[in-house]
């Protein structure tokens, strides 16, 4: 189409083409002709990555996932890094007494030791020695809780907790275990925990496991031992594997650098609000509680000193 407009300057019309209409909605669809067909490019192009990209080892896969195992393939992924082998020195110090009248069955893991009780469906004790150098490290936490193949079933498994009231207590927690892929992988298996207070798990227990690991820093080393206390009384239990709930928890720390030293804790599985000093005990008050007998390979002068008594001014 031509039309003509006034043009000021020369006082004379000017001959001027108009588009059509149709020419700006031509050009309006090709761009979004365009947009969509680079879209579609970009979203083939980032689902064929995601279906070849391997899973880091590291993702955390949720607490609610159906039960796993190490499979065989993964299995040396996770042996990388050479695990962590306690010493048989080491394991005679961390190791309480057997016990009497009470179903045991001792299993080793890449970092701890635990008396596992087919009756209870939860550990007796579980013990470990800590390090300066296993404080921290980089692989973080899993929250990937399995069934263990290492014991007979019935025993306690993932939807025993699901919906229970109760959390996943480690007894060997978690934050112990960064130094090594295994090592944290080994702490989720649930003959390493027991039904515990949520607030408990992550306020009280949770302060007196860091603790521990400023312990480990500043002496270089301890060794502990901790595990369920049951009262003379009926006990609550979870699930269709009946896994029984503690009443307690208690927990031994041995340092045998500088003056060797000994403490216990002894926590209600409630709450948990109080100051943790005011559960400080001696590990001879453990002993009486529990009926355990620890660290029985020490020579007996050194066990009497660090456990008939207690002497917080050495731990601080």
């Amino acid at each position: 189409m031509v039309y003509y407009e006034f043009d000021p300057e020369t006082g004379m019309r000017r001959r001027k083409k108009k588009g059509t209409r149709f020419s700006g909605v031509f050009i309006v669809g090709m761009a979004f002709l365009g947009f969509i067909v680079v879209g579609l490019t970009v979203s083939i192009t980032i689902r064929a990555c995601s279906r070849t990209r391997a899973i880091p080892l590291e993702q955390p896969q949720y607490a609610d996932a159906a039960p796993v195992t190490v499979p065989d393939e993964l299995e040396y992924q996770y042996r990388e890094v050479p695990p962590y082998e306690m010493a048989d020195s080491i394991i005679s110090i961390c190791m309480p007494a057997p016990l009497n009248g009470v179903s045991e069955q001792i299993l080793y893991k890449t970092a701890y030791v635990v008396s596992y009780n087919k009756d209870t469906k939860i550990p007796n004790w579980v013990a470990w020695h800590l390090t300066a150098d296993h404080t921290d490290g980089p692989y973080g936490r899993l929250n990937n809780f399995y069934e263990d193949d290492a014991v007979d079933s019935p025993k306690a498994t993932v939807y025993d907790y699901r919906g229970s009231g109760w959390s996943r207590g480690h007894m060997c927690p978690a934050g112990d275990n960064k130094w090594d892929r295994k090592a944290m992988f080994d702490t989720f298996s649930l003959v390493n925990v027991c039904p515990q207070n949520a607030s408990l798990n992550s306020g009280l227990w949770n302060s007196i496991e860091i603790d521990c690991r400023n312990w480990a820093k500043r002496f270089q080393d301890i060794y502990i031992v901790c595990g369920p206390v049951f009262y003379r009384q009926d006990h609550e239990v979870i699930g269709a594997n009946e896994v029984y709930v503690p009443e307690a928890f208690f927990k031994v720390v041995l340092c045998l650098n500088g003056t060797p030293k000994g403490m216990g804790f002894v926590v209600k599985n409630t709450a948990g609000t109080k100051k943790r000093d005011l559960y400080y005990n001696s590990i001879d008050q453990v002993e009486r509680i529990t009926g355990i007998d620890f660290f029985p390979s020490l020579p007996d002068e050194i066990e009497n000193a660090v456990e008939s008594k207690l002497d917080m001014e050495l731990w601080r």
